[in-house]
């Protein structure tokens, strides 16, 4: 996973000032961005604050990384670190010391590897998802809604008898584990359980 020719090529072209590989990068990892600034329950302000500085620090970074393919860890550990920044000062303001607990200052590297493999394995999903026929994409977005739509209401709106809607949903999710951007990413077991929910 850390050594994903996808990482260095985007990499590579943000480097050079490709736009595009930027929108990718940011997409890819935001979620690693904003679950990192969850685990340390920040506000709203403060975790766009934290992400803007990641995404600053990235830029002025991003053209001296030793080894491209480490972007995911060097993104997790600048997010920890904006977000113990963030926390520091606003213990120091409040009075309260400038101690942090030890939770906070400890930054598992487990749980980076984890959140890193979180974010490549929702950047391959949608990918994936991406990869798929209008058609697939519409049932498994209605199926996936939150709350689900009903097979009623997916047989009335997609005009398919209701039967029909578990075996669509099979083979969609079939061409899904298919995809080039889930067999880069090695685990196509996400949705293993999927198709029986």
């Amino acid at each position: 996973m850390r050594d994903d020719p996808t990482v260095v090529a985007l990499v590579t072209r943000a480097a050079g000032g490709d736009p595009a590989a930027w929108e990718e990068i940011v997409e890819r990892y935001a979620p690693l961005v904003w679950s990192i600034c969850a685990r340390f329950q920040l506000s709203s302000h403060d975790r766009q604050d934290v992400g803007q500085n990641v995404w600053l620090l990235l830029v002025e970074q991003l053209g001296k990384l030793r080894e491209p393919a480490a972007l995911p860890g060097w993104i997790s550990t600048t997010t920890h670190r904006e977000c113990l920044r963030v926390v520091t000062a606003a213990r120091k303001s409040e009075r309260l010391g400038t101690g942090l607990d030890d939770a906070l200052q400890f930054v598992d590297n487990t749980i980076i590897d984890e959140e890193i493999l979180m974010a490549e394995r929702n950047a391959a999903l949608r990918a994936a998802f991406a990869e798929l026929p209008p058609r697939c994409q519409q049932l498994l977005a209605m199926l996936t809604s939150d709350p689900p739509c009903s097979y009623a209401e997916i047989s009335e709106k997609l005009q398919v008898p209701m039967g029909s809607i578990g075996p669509q949903r099979a083979r969609c999710l079939d061409r899904m584990r298919r995809s080039r951007a889930l067999s880069e990413l090695g685990d196509v077991s996400w949705a293993e359980g999927e198709h029986h929910a």
